[in-house]
This record gives structure tokens, sequence and C-alpha cells, in this order.
């Protein structure tokens, strides 16, 4: 079985031969272990449409084999070296689905993932990484991330991965840009708010809010998640602004019966009709 070695550091830029066998083999000092080479896997793509993936990864050697097998289990790959190039092809290209290292040479993918969705991109994302610490793990999944893979991983254990993500989330993509909770409505290409019908102005803070609030209806947000989301993950303010903007979007979209926006004491925010 093919595994992807855990290290971060650089290795050195193989000759033509060298990338040869790495590509028909899987082998390249140290950065892939001999076992499965990166056609030796099933067709995983007879079972399902041919999707867009983009992958981001900094280290060439594992970028190169990474393509290569997703290539030929049925994906069409876009790749990107950096957090910033990841930012701008996600945006532009809208893939299926992103394959997102954490350990880049800019923004890290924590940041990748949070720039893409505080302006509404909705990318599934698998994160890849060696980095396997609990917090890590959390961070990554509390931002939107979908999956979280760490190095050494084998190819088939990855594209499996992927496609379970695509099951999960290819139904939730055909109008992701709308979204509705009882009578209260999020338009995010328009970036209008309506409730009961009667349009409600935002600022850009208070729209972010309520967008985070609506796509976790019925689950219990902490203050700490909600600032991770709405502002910027190292945000080291008053964590009392999370009670002042929920107090502002009250006073504009939860004037109305039924009450939408509740507080735990000690927990957290939820969005949900009363009990």
């Amino acid at each position: 079985m093919a595994a992807f070695s855990g290290t971060s550091q650089r290795k050195p830029s193989p000759g033509t031969a060298d990338r040869a066998t790495m590509v028909g083999m899987g082998v390249t000092d140290g950065v892939v272990q001999s076992g499965v080479t990166a056609t030796s896997g099933p067709r995983f793509g007879e079972a399902q449409a041919r999707a867009r993936l983009l992958v981001v990864e900094d280290d060439p050697n594992i970028l190169e084999l990474l393509s290569a097998s997703l290539r030929f289990a049925g994906f069409t790959v876009t790749t990107a070296t950096n957090g910033a190039d990841a930012v701008s092809v996600a945006r532009a290209d809208k893939p299926d689905l992103m394959v997102l290292d954490v350990m880049l040479p800019d923004l890290d993918g924590f940041e990748v993932i949070r720039r893409l969705r505080d302006n509404g991109v909705r990318t599934p994302v698998v994160f890849l990484t060696a980095r396997d610490g609990t917090e890590d793990k959390v961070r990554g999944l509390t931002l939107g991330g979908d999956d979280y893979v760490t190095k050494p991983f084998s190819l088939e254990e990855l594209t499996a991965r992927i496609r379970a993500v695509l099951r999960r989330t290819i139904g939730e993509q055909e109008d992701t840009s709308r979204l509705t909770f009882a009578d209260l409505e999020l338009n995010e290409e328009t970036h209008e708010v309506r409730r009961s019908g009667e349009r409600v102005l935002l600022s850009p803070t208070e729209f972010k809010l309520l967008r985070y609030l609506m796509r976790n209806a019925g689950r219990v947000l902490s203050k700490a998640q909600i600032l991770d989301h709405v502002w910027q993950y190292d945000f080291r303010g008053d964590d009392g602004i999370v009670e002042s903007y929920i107090s502002y979007l009250r006073r504009k979209v939860d004037n109305v019966e039924p009450r939408l926006i509740h507080t735990l004491r000690g927990v957290g925010y939820v969005l949900r009709l009363p009990s």
C-alpha cells in the first residue's frame, strides 16, 4: 500500500529519470514508500460522475504523484502550490472538492478555508497534513473542513474519503447561494435578507454572522466558534463583541414571532424554532 510520508521538509528536486520512477513506481527519496504504483488502484471513477478537484500542496513530489493518482481514479485535477493561488482558483473555478495541505508557504490551509468561507465559497475541503494533533483537527473541522487526512496516508484511503465527502455534499451544492430557515431568507449573491418577505438591511458583519447561524441552524455555536468564522481566528478582542452583534441581529431580523435566535447561557447561540 502506497503511503505518503508525514515529513514537511523540502525534498531535493528529482532528475528526469528519478521523476519518471516517482510517477511510475510511486517512489522518490523517501517521500513515498514503495508498494503500490500511482496506477495500480481500482478505477473508482465508474461509481460516480467525473468530479473536479483542486489539489493544494507545496511539495512538488507529493503534488505530482497525488495528481496523477487522482486523475487515474477518474477525477479532473487542477493544482496550486500556495494559499493565495488556492483562494483565487477556488473562487474562479468552483471545484467540486479541494484537497488542501495545511502547511503552505504563505497562507496556511486554515487561513485559506477561512477566507473562502467568509466569501461564501462552500467547496468541500479534505485537509491533508502531517499535523495530527487533536487541536489542529478540531480547528480545521470547525472552520468548515469536511475531513482530515494525516500523513502518511494511502492513496486508496484518500480516494475513498474524497468520494465519501462528495457523496455527502454533491446534492447540497445545487443552490448554496440561497439559505432559508422558517420565514428567514438570505441570498449570498445579492446580499439580501428577508424576514416574512420584508427586506432587512444588514451591515457586512451582521450578514456574515447571520449566514453562519443559518448554515448551522439547530447547532449550538460557542462565542469562540463565532469569532473564528465571523472575525478572524486570531482575533484577540473582547468576546463581548459577539453578544453585541447578536443583539443587533435580534433587533433587525428577530423582532417578530417566532423568535429564531436563542441563547444557551454559558454555552452559546443557536438558530432554531421555539421548543
